[in-house]
């Protein structure tokens, strides 16, 4: 009796990204039963493939919401060191794993100079973030004037197939007969990098007192401050994780396509798809509450209506519509909060 109460306590209390992952379910599993493929791994590879950076920049954006701000350089800094990635992922071994590191170095570096902005300088984060953005994108045309660049082939093919062919290009497969391969062979490689991400980055740092500190940041800045929390310090870190995932983003379309590309329109998409992501994940866009699984789920949704096109031979000029009517309705949900409130004082708080 009491295990039912805490289970039916838990699902109210995580309502919304319980019933974002059912969309997800729902519309993932009517994509492939119109798919003509079906179920299938190559469908299941190409579907991580094109799902990665968006699920990464959605990521990035949900720090900065928890903490009641918006990031609106995202979709830039994911920009700057996709080209960056672009100049770096080629050598050796040790050569190409320093590039990536100084890649997502690079990103952390530019989501700490937000934070930094936002704290000391005292400015509305999507005023800060706004100019910071322009800036990236700024020195992503300097780096990469136009598209091209060179990514190691091996690098590109192992982490965009499955684990067995990332094991059979460097030689660990053993002709495809190793026993601890079999069990994992067909799992897509970019399903285990987010999982990396997930496991080892934000549930890590969400259970730490700065986490913590992050959604009392959200929820209630005034009484974090008074309980004396590290205010400030919690605002720089949302920033500086959020320009790594970010980075983690530019990186992996980096590897992905094997170049790298100063698009400013795909950088503006990315930031409005990201927030609509974070919305539909169940993050509140007043703060406090939700959390980076959420939008990660979020933007799985997202992925998966873009999917419907291809199947359904959308025409092209009527895809900008019903994304946009999707973006607005999911970003409006945001606001279902204020229809509830008898008491405006409360959305302050």
């Amino acid at each position: 009796m009491r295990l039912a109460k805490r289970l039916h306590s838990a699902a109210l209390r995580n309502r919304a990204f319980l019933g974002a992952l059912l969309l997800f379910a729902v519309f993932y599993l009517v994509y492939h039963m119109l798919h003509p493929r079906g179920f299938s791994s190559a469908v299941l590879i190409q579907n991580t493939n094109e799902s990665v950076a968006i699920v990464f920049v959605a990521m990035a954006q949900t720090l900065p919401v928890l903490t009641g701000g918006l990031d609106l350089s995202v979709g830039a800094v994911m920009t700057l060191t996709n080209c960056i990635a672009s100049e770096l992922l080629t050598g050796t071994p040790a050569e190409m794993l320093f590039g990536a590191l100084l890649t997502l170095a690079c990103g952390a570096a530019f989501g700490c100079v937000n934070g930094l902005i936002v704290v000391y300088g005292r400015i509305q984060p999507i005023i800060t973030t706004l100019a910071t953005g322009a800036v990236a994108i700024g020195l992503a045309l300097l780096i990469r004037p136009r598209p091209g660049g060179e990514v190691d082939d091996d690098l590109s093919w192992a982490m965009t197939n499955t684990v067995f062919d990332f094991a059979e290009t460097y030689g660990l497969a053993e002709g495809g007969e190793a026993a601890w391969l079999q069990p994992f062979a067909a799992i897509p490689v970019p399903l285990l990098i987010v999982l990396a991400v997930v496991l080892f980055i934000w549930l890590p740092f969400r259970n730490t007192q700065m986490g913590r500190t992050v959604y009392a940041v959200g929820s209630a800045e005034g009484a974090a401050y008074m309980s004396g929390l590290p205010v400030e310090r919690a605002k720089i870190a949302a920033f500086t994780l959020a320009g790594l995932f970010a980075a983690c983003a530019g990186l992996y379309l980096a590897i992905q396509t094997s170049s790298g590309n100063a698009d400013v329109t795909q950088a503006g998409a990315y930031t409005l798809n990201s927030i609509a992501a974070v919305v539909l994940g169940g993050t509140s866009l007043y703060g406090g509450v939700g959390g980076a699984i959420g939008s990660l789920v979020g933007a799985l949704i997202l992925r998966v209506i873009s999917f419907y096109f291809r199947i359904l031979a959308i025409d092209p000029l009527l895809q900008p519509l019903i994304e946009g009517v999707v973006l607005l309705g999911a970003v409006s949900l945001g606001a279902l909060r204020t229809l509830r409130v008898k008491n405006r004082l409360e959305l302050f708080r």
